[in-house]
């Protein structure tokens, strides 16, 4: 099999995907919109602080040699971003719109397969792979379907139900609510091509319509950041003396951020101490308005984030919908126990009485008892912390892409007829 893989940015599943296929000798091409090789362009740009945006868009240098970049659209909407031109990035309708640039990519892509003779098989991602996949079909290629969240069916009904039940928090719900009827249909089409469906846990799968049932799944979750060396978290108090429990993620109901305000007011403890990192989905005022006693961190990179992680004691996403939220991997990996939804994706995570709490999705009375064991029971921390620690490392993205590629190279056309 001889694959040719498309991807808008890349981020750290796709370059495992590339990894895990390159190594078996499985990958043909990738396509993306800018990729940041050592002394290229991009790599010398990424040097200036203003735009380290592009040290993000690094990859492998084994990988140049397949890599083919369309980076204008791309380059339009990270400069119309920085300009304010929210007009020119707004959703489904601005020329530089994320979904123009998943489209236009598309289209490349699949003039791409239409020629090259090699290809076996097209892996390609949600929103990003219907022209693909039907240059694929008309060849009699595989089409790899890769659904990192929910299908849109189960995302679509469990937003509205957030959206009448917290009103309020609407506007902060997200694309997904906004959709148009033409982006979703798009999305079913590219669901029936599909001959198999990767995703990162039973959350995702489950999700699949009943139609869908008959598709090749392959399940894999993704790999966590290797965890450096760090002494055991001290069960004495953090240094206010509160407990410190973090959120970090977009700042609206889709994460639960409504349901973990409500826990906070209900839980009414001046030892524990909220931490907030995320992008702001409405004004700073809507959310002191909902919780005002809040400790808001704007966004940072990367490194800054895990910094932030490794200051707290307990990571809490109580998310109404994802497909595998990278984030709780990483807080645990810098050694902090969850308290997460299953809806999260990560339910494997939780080992009871080791690495955190389960607690049901809409329920800010079981978050904020949750919140309120770890208050009691500070004395467990340095157990669990490393608990967490030895879980989160036992996922890692060579095994998240060699899965994948592995279960990819034992397909044959009646696997996937």
């Amino acid at each position: 099999m001889m694959i040719i893989v498309s991807h808008p940015t890349g981020n750290a599943n796709v370059r495992a995907i590339l990894d895990g296929l390159r190594e078996r000798n499985l990958l043909l091409r990738f396509h993306t919109s800018i990729a940041n090789f050592p002394g290229n362009l991009w790599d010398k740009i990424g040097q200036l602080p203003p735009l380290h945006e592009f040290e993000r868009r690094r990859f492998r240098p084994e990988l140049r040699a397949y890599t083919r970049q369309h980076p204008w659209l791309e380059l339009g909407r990270l400069a119309a971003g920085r300009a304010g031109l929210r007009s020119l990035t707004a959703h489904e309708t601005g020329v530089f719109s994320v979904d123009h640039i998943y489209h236009a990519l598309d289209r490349q892509v699949a003039a791409d397969v239409r020629q090259a003779e090699e290809a076996t098989a097209v892996y390609a991602y949600e929103d990003g792979a219907l022209e693909s996949f039907k240059a694929a079909k008309a060849r009699g290629l595989t089409c790899v379907y890769d659904l990192p969240i929910a299908y849109w069916q189960t995302l679509r009904e469990l937003i509205r139900e957030e959206a009448e039940r917290r009103p309020a928090w609407a506007d902060t719900l997200g694309g997904g609510i906004r959709d148009s009827q033409q982006k979703l249909d798009r999305k079913t089409e590219e669901m029936e091509l599909a001959d198999v469906v990767v995703g990162p846990g039973s959350f995702v799968m489950d999700s699949l319509p009943d139609w869908a049932t008959h598709k090749r799944r392959i399940v894999s979750p993704f790999g966590s950041p290797v965890s450096p060396a760090a002494p055991a978290r001290a069960a004495t108090p953090s240094t206010n003396g509160k407990l410190r429990v973090l959120f970090v993620g977009s700042m609206g109901q889709r994460k639960g951020l409504g349901d973990l305000f409500e826990a906070m007011k209900l839980l009414n403890n001046p030892q524990v101490e909220l931490v907030v990192l995320g992008s702001l989905q409405a004004p700073m005022e809507f959310y002191r308005q909902e919780y005002p006693d809040f400790t808001y961190e704007p966004t940072r990179p990367h490194a800054g984030v895990l910094e932030l992680m490794a200051s707290c004691d307990v990571f809490c996403l109580p998310s109404i919908v994802e497909g595998r939220a990278l984030v709780m991997q990483e807080a645990m990996s810098r050694g902090l126990p969850v308290i997460i939804t299953p809806n999260t994706g990560g339910a494997d995570l939780v080992v009871p009485d080791e690495t955190g709490i389960l607690v049901p999705i809409r329920s800010p009375a079981a978050i904020a008892e949750a919140i309120q064991w770890f208050c009691d029971h500070r004395d467990q921390l340095p157990r669990m912390s490393e608990a967490a620690r030895r879980h989160a490392a036992a996922y890692t993205w060579p095994a998240y892409g060699g899965t994948v590629a592995r279960e990819l190279a034992d397909l044959s056309p009646a696997t996937v007829s």
